[in-house]
């Protein structure tokens, strides 16, 4: 019987240097990339709500039944698979992963009526995968299917959490809550986009999307007959002012160089069309990238509503303001890290650059606890129709980069767990000092550092000197050369 290329990759028991990781990383994911659009056409049939993602579930345990990978299932839906690495120092003497990365693919979909006419619509009416989080399941198993054929090049642990509720927000809490953070050093997601092009992968550090919160304004003014207004205080008038009101935020108490967005949603009032409504509510939504931005908005938002109904002869709170996702910043290294991934898989071409979005991830919830990465994988492509905004009932992606997805996660993951860890930086003597002493291991830590950027400022000096002096003597030499060639008068 003939082997696969990956079977034979898998078989093949020779250590592989980085560049034969990478191109056995390549050639899986070109044999795996049919199944990978399978998939992601499945789950997008299929979609199903926060909370409710049973059959989605279901599948992605038949799919690691499949793949011999092992899982748990912390929450009702979700589930938490682990890859073993099988290179000789991938766990130390007591069991535990030399190192652990924490990958994470979300699973659910959005109250979207789909209209996009695919073969592969939704059959559950009024839910729609509108997000993209069909393709995080299908470039996660992708990514599973490159690893498990090359665990002797995976020098620790993967944990893969295939997690419910992102859409809601509550997921990733509740998955941390459950301890899926613990002993991880490091975390991985990716999210298609639509707004970068396809085949370019944007990871750059900083801050990439918004912190996410939800706020609800109860108005309260007195009602009465239609037409006589004097006798009462209108609540919706009050509520359309403190509309219009919210939106100075931005343009006046903000500075113009500090992204943030404040959006009303939803205005309920009124009972009647001949009477003046008594009370009426408001909700919607706040994003911003600065912490102290962050923390500046529920006062100037109280502010604004109190003075604008009492104003207008009326009363306004700020009845709840709910922070939903902090910010997903992601860490440089990670940031690096990735990149280098993007250039080993796709190339200098593959480099996306994205300036980050006002959307808000569940994600964030992972990064405050481990450093990590989320890498927008790019869906852009006018050809295939690949133009309408996450969350669009029209929403559609270039299912060729699936493959590259995941061929960049896999080679994420190899890479971070080919790095020494702390413990092997630090050799045995500031181990030691770290168990009794952290602060003065961290201070060892940063000597040591100084140490070798000194030494290495001290090399590019000297090279910087030697090529100087080659010039000067190549540039002495020639003026020599050109005055002994000058005929003399």
């Amino acid at each position: 019987m003939v082997k696969t290329k990956a079977q034979q990759i898998m078989a093949d028991r020779e250590a592989r240097s980085e560049q034969e990781a990478t191109r056995a990383i390549l050639d899986i994911a070109a044999e795996f990339e049919p199944y990978i659009i399978r998939q992601r056409r499945h789950f997008h049939k299929h979609p199903e709500p926060s909370l409710e993602e049973v059959r989605t579930t279901s599948d992605i345990a038949g799919q690691l039944d499949a793949m011999n990978i092992p899982y748990e299932r912390p929450l009702k839906t979700g589930l938490v698979a682990t890859l073993r690495g099988t290179a000789p120092d991938a766990y130390r003497a007591d069991g535990t992963p030399r190192r652990r990365l924490l990958m994470r693919a979300d699973i659910d979909a959005l109250p979207v009526t789909e209209r996009t006419e695919e073969e592969f619509a939704s059959v559950n009416e009024g839910y729609m995968h509108a997000c993209g989080h069909d393709c995080h399941i299908a470039m996660m198993l992708g990514c599973l299917q490159v690893l498990r054929h090359m665990t002797d090049d995976i020098h620790g642990e993967v944990r893969v959490v295939f997690q419910p509720s992102e859409e809601n927000g509550s997921g990733a809490k509740m998955m941390c809550e459950a301890g899926v953070c613990e002993d991880v050093d490091g975390a991985f997601a990716m999210h298609i986009w639509s707004e970068v092009d396809a085949g370019t992968v944007s990871c750059e550090p900083g801050p990439r999307m918004a912190n996410t919160d939800w706020f609800r304004i109860d108005v309260h003014g007195t009602s009465c007959h239609g037409a006589m207004p004097q006798r009462g205080a209108d609540a919706i008038m009050v509520a359309a002012e403190i509309v219009n009101a919210l939106q100075t935020i931005v343009s006046r108490d903000l500075s113009p160089y500090e992204p943030a967005v404040v959006t009303v949603g939803e205005l309920h009032g009124g009972t009647a069309r001949n009477v003046i409504a008594g009370s009426a509510y408001l909700t919607g939504t706040v994003r911003t990238y600065s912490d102290a931005t962050h923390e500046m908005m529920p006062e100037l938002i109280r502010r604004i509503c109190t003075h604008t109904a009492a104003a207008l002869g009326a009363e306004a709170e700020l009845s709840d303001y709910t922070i939903a996702n902090y910010k997903v910043e992601n860490e440089p290294a990670a940031s690096e890290r990735c990149r280098q991934a993007v250039l080993k898989v796709l190339g200098a071409a593959g480099e996306g650059r994205y300036r980050g979005t006002l959307s808000g991830e569940d994600f964030s919830e992972y990064l405050r606890r481990v450093p990590g990465v989320l890498a927008f994988v790019g869906c852009r492509n006018p050809q295939v129709g690949a133009t309408f905004a996450q969350h669009s009932c029209y929403y559609r992606i270039d299912e060729s980069v699936l493959a590259k997805g995941a061929a960049v996660a896999a080679q994420y993951a190899v890479d971070f767990l080919a790095e020494p860890t702390q413990e092997e930086l630090d050799g045995p003597l500031v181990a030691r000092i770290a168990e009794s002493n952290p602060a003065l291991a961290d201070t060892v830590r940063s000597a040591r550092a100084a140490t070798v950027g000194a030494h290495h400022a001290l090399k590019d000096a000297r090279e910087a000197r030697m090529t100087a002096a080659r010039e000067l003597r190549r540039a002495h030499a020639k003026s020599e050369d050109e005055a002994e060639d000058k005929p003399k008068e």
